[in-house]
């Protein structure tokens, strides 16, 4: 089973690569929480990297798994750049459960935190190319479950960035907020959003458990959702090239 948290697609569609070289089937982290996984033999975890480590939610649902202690758990990160401590993290967090992980690596795709900072997503497709190998290598080694760490060890920089104090400072810099002259209710970012903390009424609302992924400004079709109070631009909202809304929006097994 490979186990995906994905907003804009970069960690769903390298879950079903791997998925379909695996024989296996892809279930949201969400879902497999509420799921028993005592007897798969292997399970991968595919999750982005925000601000050099798991993200918040990610780490949350990762101690609800429950998991097979002979398992071969491995995984993978999409990140725009840096891995940080995303690995290590939830290595920890298993080791405490008494799962080890055998094998990590990562591989760089597009950053949808860009928009953010004025920059578009969509220029950075050039990564599918240039890391197109290193994908054919993750899988390789998944399929014949070598044990080996990449990006797996503890680095100072992304345990600043972990504090408490800067993941607040964090969350509320990249925190999205609903522009109601521009939202027309239509459910697009409820549906979307992979923590459900998005209600929506006659305009959308955002509740108190956003993880900073971005599904919902990127998947806007009104550009109502942005950041910073600056205005969202349709031209750099960004979706995997081979995921479809339809797959983010049914947040099912796939």
């Amino acid at each position: 089973m490979i186990i995906y948290f994905s907003a804009t697609g970069n960690s769903l569609a390298v879950a079903r690569q791997i998925a379909i070289a695996t024989n296996d089937i892809t279930v949201p982290l969400t879902e497999a929480v509420r799921k028993d996984l005592s007897t798969e033999h292997r399970v991968g975890l595919v999750y982005p990297s925000y601000d050099f480590n798991a993200p918040p939610a990610v780490r949350t649902l990762v101690e609800r798994l429950k998991l097979n202690p002979q398992a071969y758990v491995f995984i993978i990160i999409p990140c725009g750049a840096q891995a940080g401590n995303s690995i290590w993290t939830i290595r920890h967090l298993l080791q405490k459960k008494g799962i080890e992980v055998s094998y990590s690596h990562k591989i760089r795709v597009p950053d949808n935190s860009a928009i953010v900072f004025g920059r578009n997503p969509n220029d950075q497709v050039w990564k599918f190319t240039r890391f197109a190998n290193r994908l054919t290598t993750i899988i390789s080694d998944v399929v014949a479950e070598r044990k080996y760490l990449h990006f797996a060890w503890w680095s100072p920089i992304s345990w600043i960035m972990g504090t408490n104090h800067m993941q607040q400072w964090m969350l509320r810099t990249f925190r999205p907020a609903v522009n109601e002259d521009k939202c027309i209710g239509c459910g697009t970012c409820e549906r979307v959003c992979p923590m459900r903390n998005i209600a929506v009424d006659e305009k959308a609302g955002i509740g108190p458990h956003c993880t900073a992924c971005l599904a919902c400004l990127h998947a806007c079709p009104q550009q109502a959702i942005e950041v910073g109070g600056k205005p969202t631009i349709k031209e750099r909202q960004y979706r995997n090239p081979n995921i479809k809304l339809k797959d983010l929006l049914l947040r099912e097994a796939h």
